[in-house]
């Protein structure tokens, strides 16, 4: 790699970590479309950089995220159980089983849940409900002081086990295909357990890291690993996810989720192109 693609690698991998930190989704959605359209990389290597960009943002946002009572950490531990197992089947299964169809599924479940988004665009906090069940034995309701609202705002979780089945296939994803899946980690606690939207994006930006860590060993032993790429891509990944950290504590829910539809829908457009062998 010369300087000026290394450049250009850490300035896309900045631009990666920012909307990695504000929308909890990662930076895979930009970061394997330009170290393999823009800089020629080969695949393997894109996606295994991709995976170590997916641990920077987590580490970049997540002590951030912590530190302002953001992230909901029980949820968060709770949800990886099924996230780390998903990871690691994913992961032995990427190199064996073909995973076209499951681009394709997982574009249309994004899209339908762009949709979902989109009736929500305006709602700043999910309606109040008492806790019961599963959530009110695991104590995983919460409350995080909102800057924007001027006011601690609490909250409850909801519908724990469908959460929880949606975060295993995440984390199956996420292994599989290398891309972070915190698109559909934050559905999962949005739109499954109705968190508000900040906690669910700082919540998945904490667990992404994990999920992404319960793989990397299994790319890296794999080769699919190129230090010369992942080094300036975990920089400007890094770098990117503190500068959206210090964002996003100033904004809405609304905002966030305003964020988040166009990423998720531009998610959902390239994971149904590959499902049809147009993506990168």
């Amino acid at each position: 790699m010369t300087i000026s693609a290394d450049l250009g690698i850490f300035l896309v991998s900045i631009a990666a970590g920012i909307i990695g930190a504000l929308g909890g989704v990662g930076g895979g959605i930009l970061i394997i479309p330009a170290l393999t359209v823009i800089f020629g990389v080969d695949i393997r290597h894109a996606v295994g950089a991709s995976v170590v960009s997916v641990i920077a943002t987590s580490s970049g946002a997540a002590a951030a995220y912590v530190r302002d009572r953001l992230t909901n950490l029980r949820i968060g531990m709770f949800l990886e159980l099924a996230t780390t197992t998903g990871a690691v089947i994913g992961a032995l299964l990427a190199a064996i089983v073909s995973v076209r169809f499951l681009y394709f599924l997982l574009g249309v479940v994004l899209f339908l849940s762009a949709v979902q988004q989109l009736w929500r665009l305006r709602e700043e906090l999910p309606p109040h409900i008492e806790p019961t069940g599963l959530a009110a034995r695991l104590g995983l309701a919460s409350s995080y002081p909102d800057s924007r609202l001027g006011r601690e705002v609490g909250y409850e979780a909801r519908r724990i086990p469908l959460g929880f089945v949606m975060m295993g296939f995440a984390g199956l994803v996420s292994g599989m295909l290398g891309i972070g899946s915190g698109a559909l980690k934050v559905m999962a606690m949005d739109g499954a357990m109705r968190l508000p939207m900040k906690v669910s994006s700082t919540t998945s930006n904490f667990m992404i890291g994990v999920t992404a860590a319960a793989s990397a060993g299994i790319y890296i032993g794999r080769g699919d690993v190129d230090a010369s790429v992942a080094a300036p891509v975990a920089l400007g990944v890094l770098v990117g996810a503190l500068i959206g950290a210090r964002l996003l504590v100033h904004m809405s829910n609304a905002g966030v989720r305003r964020v988040f539809l166009p990423v998720l829908v531009v998610i959902a457009a390239e994971m149904v192109a590959r499902g049809f062998g147009l993506g990168i």
